[in-house]
């Protein structure tokens, strides 16, 4: 099975770098529109969509995935616009996987607002935070206590209001109306413990891609 043709689509969520040194694979940046249609000229095995762009221009169509699931390739989904389609077209045999897929697929999260953040064209690299992530953090320091219902509130109350671009931890606390102690407390937690979910999803999609490619080989 080594002669597998992998196509990933991935970007903000996880690096091209961090991602071949766990499958190699041919990376490209998020995907667009249309990219999936050029994909298939090269007759893929599997295509994974991790990041894909939502409003910079138009995102990948349904259609297309379809397409390529008619096609007998491979389609497997997560962490974010992969998520999305994933949950969207799960039943016409694109596979989810993660956390975040399962929250779109089970109506938790609906928007791709939820998962949209901005990144630096020239190395993919994230500029803002994801409000899946945001919310996520902010439920674990309220369940530990770091900060009380009507902090959490009134914080993800700010994260909404924010434009995804312009979205991060630092301008969310800075915009809160939330005591200074319990500010420098949330603050002290996220730097020590905050988690990426969809870096932690998008990793789930390599691993699964890896293994649906060499079953219980190594990469080597």
């Amino acid at each position: 099975m080594h002669g597998k043709k992998i196509i990933i689509f991935t970007g903000p969520s996880l690096s091209h770098l961090e991602a071949s040194a766990i499958l190699e694979a041919d990376y490209r940046p998020p995907v667009r529109r249309g990219d999936i249609q050029e994909a298939m000229k090269e007759n893929p095995d599997i295509i994974g969509i991790i990041d894909g762009v939502f409003h910079q221009s138009p995102a990948v169509g349904h259609r297309e995935i379809i397409d390529a699931l008619r096609k007998g390739v491979k389609v497997v989904g997560g962490a974010s616009m992969g998520a999305l389609r994933a949950s969207e077209l799960s039943e016409l045999g694109m596979v989810g996987v993660g956390r975040i897929f399962t929250s779109y697929l089970e109506g938790e999260i609906e928007s791709d607002d939820d998962v949209a953040v901005a990144f630096n064209p020239e190395n993919l690299e994230p500029l803002s935070d994801s409000l899946v992530s945001i919310e996520f953090n902010l439920k674990r320091a309220l369940r530990r206590g770091v900060i009380g219902d009507p902090d959490f509130r009134e914080l993800m109350d700010t994260a909404r209001k924010i434009f995804y671009p312009l979205r991060n931890y630092r301008r969310i606390l800075h915009e809160a109306r939330i005591p200074d102690d319990v500010k420098e407390s949330l603050l002290l937690f996220l730097e020590s413990e905050g988690r990426d979910l969809k870096r932690e999803d998008a990793l789930e999609v390599i691993h699964h891609i890896r293994k649906l490619a060499y079953g219980s080989e190594s990469k080597d």
